[in-house]
């Protein structure tokens, strides 16, 4: 069997290429590989599939294949499951082909590649000098693809054999007016919504003297052509270099486009997994979110475009060096002598280690001043040549952590790159400074910052806007910056009411905490380990603290490691762009608004989204929070969040969170006005069985948790005055079902201690008891009812009637809280020894008798309290010893 076939998310010159590769191979079977682009589909399902049989994969037994043909791509991710029986004994292989080389390239018997505008166009002039017929539609269907391909002929990329392809095929037939109805379609109300908000977040960047374009749009559903409308905002505002990234759905798109000759986006699209021409790419980006998938693009571009910077722009010279028979205290000497933290290890010409200069004073602390140096060397480390990228230099220096990065020419050494060297290029590298495109639409420098002080004042006590206003003067006397950030702000905008404010200062929290607590005349509590501090007011309010850090995970569900770092860094540890807004406050800035990461439009959308993908998986106590604030806002989890949520449960890491912490969450949940839809989406999330397996939520539980609700609402509606924790009662509701031994292991699990376990387990039991004995009683006394409730906590109680089937057992609940909780005797312990009964145990017996008659009504004052007294106990009364 022969197979013709091209590449995923095929376009018309996909299309067009399989069709003219059917004239020369004309028992062959047509296959795309996989998804076709939206205008393509269209097209296919209303007139190509009439005129061609293409095969479905499904339908085809690849071992069966002998010949593959493959046109408009040669790269081995981009063909699908072709990709299984490439390399495969007795497989011969064709290959049609424009795109420039990739890495991943499938190597064929006959290979047809070079650099024209379309693939269609190479296959035409085959047709054309065999002389091969073709029909009008044929003609058509392959014009189409030419057209597409060079953008009707404006592409830089356009070869002359294109246009003569192309008038080879039109005096064959083609009907012009298809091409022009569908290359020239109007935009949908989708399309053109998502061509606007692509011009207004677009942003030029300035990377190696390159001006370029970054755009990014996010929406929960997929909108056709967005290639299309990248090359339309290019037209539009005459760019030369245009980098497009759309979120849809649970995949990022990527769709680029260059006029110059510096930059080849196709390059950097096959970073991505995708591919293109330098004039033209795209890639579809699976395992990253939008905010990482921008960060690595920039990555990306600052390594890619040319001039690149190499090791040779960066390299310090001549190198300070150590040979390794020397002693710790001459490297302790030349470390200061030349004020540098570490330097190579050379024996003869060649680099054996590194040594830094901690190292150095803690083993001269030691006593080793006189070891040599090669016993204390690092000879484990990397080293790059003059020409090796600065995308490759910044990953040995700050992801591997290595101090300093010799730099060889074969084995000499030519140069080392420091930290310090990194840094200063980058503190002078402007590329990620932004230049809005269109400053009319938003506004300011960056696009992203707004002013919030006229919702501040509509939001905010007066006291708490001087409060704030306070921090910023403070910062600004200290030379610091401090900002407002996180859920205050989130509730802000929401217009929500929310005084639990969250400071982070770019500078030393402590002492900022410390300097304000002395002028203002508050408390401060510190805490070093993290840099933090919490300011207590004499009115009880309570303001954190925190120095800009950035945090990182060892190990997943770990605690976080703490290192310093910027406002943005900062913000971007946090758990979800709705948590990522801050606003300024010192004086110049004070209400501007900063929002790195979309914070806004999520909350304009309605969405909580995490910032990158491994969030879960460092903390799955999000999962927990991200349910809590989708149901508390109304908002809804984003597709990407929620398949990053179901894979992360699947991995099963949340039964790796201590027990504290898992408490600690589910508890807030419970705090919730209403927990019921939070528990609800635990339940389709599968979250319930980290807590046990056994736990499912269904409509049982769904009534037991809106009966929660009514009780609860009736406690509160009858004034009564024991204060209540509601969110106990949802508890013991919870785990309800769970047989003994189950509700050990939870509870085990939660780390609750073990006087507060003893008292869940007997409310458990004497609950059944009850309605198992007690209220199945013909009309029990008051007494009764006293002696049998008395014992319960109000959030006890509450769980009884939960439980409680019958009407009658709450009726009988709601007379003891209102009629009979409170109820006491007049006689006291001095009465009765008045009446000369001798204290001892006795006493206690008298006056719960006493309280008994009281409750069933047969006393109601301190006389007739007297006389039951003197009727019930004569003889006792003179008895000696209280016998």
């Amino acid at each position: 069997m022969e197979i013709i076939t091209t590449h995923l998310n095929a376009d018309f010159d996909a299309m067009a290429s399989m069709v003219a590769a059917k004239k020369l191979y004309p028992e062959a079977v047509m296959v795309f590989p996989g998804s076709q682009e939206r205008t393509l589909r269209e097209f296919f399902v209303s007139a190509a599939s009439y005129l061609y049989n293409f095969a479905r994969l499904k339908n085809l037994d690849l071992d069966q294949v002998e010949r593959l043909i493959l046109v408009d791509t040669r790269q081995m991710s981009r063909i699908g499951r072709f990709a299984e029986i490439v390399g495969r004994p007795g497989l011969e292989i064709h290959i049609y082909d424009h795109h420039p080389d990739a890495e991943d390239d499938v190597r064929g018997r006959f290979e047809l590649v070079r650099p024209v505008g379309a693939t269609v166009t190479l296959l035409t002039q085959i047709i054309r000098e065999r002389a091969l017929p073709i029909t009008p539609e044929e003609a058509t269907i392959m014009i189409l693809g030419i057209f597409e391909d060079t953008g009707s002929f404006t592409f830089s990329s356009t070869t002359p054999e294109d246009l003569e392809a192309a008038a080879f095929l039109l005096r064959s037939g083609a009907d012009l007016n298809v091409v022009a109805d569908l290359l020239t379609r109007e935009l949908t109300a989708e399309q053109v919504a998502l061509l606007n908000e692509l011009v207004k977040s677009a942003r030029k960047y300035n990377i190696q003297g390159v001006d370029v374009c970054v755009a990014t749009v996010s929406t929960d559903k997929y909108v056709g052509d967005f290639a299309v409308l990248v090359h339309k905002l290019k037209d539009m505002e005459n760019l030369d270099v245009v980098f497009a990234l759309a979120r849809m759905d649970e995949r990022i798109y990527l769709v680029a486009r260059s006029r110059i000759e510096e930059v080849n986006v196709g390059e950097v699209a096959a970073y991505f997994g995708g591919g293109g021409h330098a004039t033209a790419a795209s890639a579809t980006i699976r395992d990253l979110t939008l905010i990482q998938a921008e960060d690595r693009l920039f990555e990306v571009l600052q390594s890619v475009i040319k001039p690149a910077v190499t090791a040779r722009h960066l390299m310090s010279r001549p190198v300070i060096h150590i040979g390794p028979e020397h002693r710790l205290g001459d490297a302790e000497e030349l470390l200061l002598r030349y004020n540098i933290n570490a330097m190579p290890v050379v024996d003869g010409e060649v680099v054996v280690g590194l040594i830094n200069r901690q190292v150095v004073e803690k083993a001269i602390y030691h006593g080793l001043k006189s070891q040599r140096v090669k016993d204390y060397m690092n000879p484990d480390f990397s080293t790059v040549t003059p020409e090796t990228p600065l995308l490759e230099i910044q990953k040995h220096l700050v992801e591997h952590q290595q101090r300093i990065l010799p730099v060889l020419e074969g084995d000499r050494l030519v140069g080392v790159i420091t930290r310090k060297d990194l840094l200063n290029f980058l503190v002078r590298d402007h590329s990620n400074v932004p230049r809005a495109l269109r400053d009319d639409l938003v506004g300011d420098e960056l696009g992203r910052r707004k002013n919030v002080t006229g919702v501040m004042a509509e939001q905010l006590p007066r006291d708490v806007i001087q409060l704030l206003k306070d921090f910023g003067e403070l910062a600004e006397g200290l030379g610091y910056k401090a900002y407002a950030v996180g859920g205050f702000i989130r509730d802000l905008l929401l217009r929500r009411s929310n005084l639990d404010i969250d400071i982070v200062v770019e500078g030393d929290g402590i002492r900022f905490a410390r300097a304000f607590a002395e002028k203002y005349g508050v408390r401060a509590r510190c805490h070093k380990k993290f840099n933090t501090a919490v300011l207590i007011f004499p009115d009880g309010l309570k303001v954190d603290v925190a120095t800009a850090r950035l945090e990182y995970y060892q190990y997943p569900a770990a605690l976080p490691v703490v290192q310093f770092g910027s406002l943005k860094m900062d913000l971007y540890r946090r758990d979800f762009t709705i948590n990522t807004l801050a606003v300024a406050l010192n004086p110049e800035e004070f209400g501007e608004l900063i929002d790195f990461f979309g914070g806004q439009k999520d909350i304009k959308d309605k969405a909580v989204r995490v910032l990158h993908n491994l969030s879960f998986v460092e903390d799955p106590t999000r999962i927990l929070r991200a349910v809590r604030f989708e149901q508390r806002f109304s908002f809804k989890v984003g597709k990407q969040t929620a398949g990053l949520m179901r894979n992360t449960v699947k991995m099963g890491l949340l039964s790796k969170l201590g027990g504290h912490r898992l408490f600690h969450e589910l508890q807030q949940i419970l705090m919730e006005e209403d927990p019921l839809p939070a528990i609800r989406r635990m339940g389709e999330f599968e979250l319930l069985a980290a807590f046990h397996p056994s736990l499912r939520y269904d409509a049982h539980m769904q009534a037991l948790f809106a009966r929660v609700k009514e009780v609860i609402s009736w406690y509160e509606l009858s004034f009564l005055d024991e204060p209540l924790e509601s969110w106990w009662v949802y508890f013991l509701v919870l785990f309800s079902r769970l047989s003994r031994k189950e509700l050990k292991q939870v509870l085990d699990r939660l780390e609750i201690p073990l006087s507060r376990q003893e008292r869940i387990v007997w409310t458990y039991n004497r609950v059944d008891h009850l309605l198992g004995t007690f209220f199945r009683l013909p009309d029990p006394r008051p007494s009764d009812i006293y002696r049998a409730l008395q014992p319960f906590r109000p959030e006890e109680l509450l769980f009884l009637m939960v439980q409680a089937t019958c009407e009658d057992v709450r009726r009988i609940v709601s007379h003891y809280c209102h009629r009979y909780r409170h109820v006491q005797t007049e006689l006291k312990g001095r009465d009765l020894k008045a009446m000369g009964f001798p204290p001892g145990p006795l006493y206690s017996r008298i006056l719960n008798d006493l309280l008994d008659a009281r409750l069933n009504g047969q006393v109601r004052s301190r006389a007739e309290e007297l006389e039951f007294v003197k009727a019930r106990w004569p003889v006792l009364e003179k008895a000696s010893n209280g016998s």
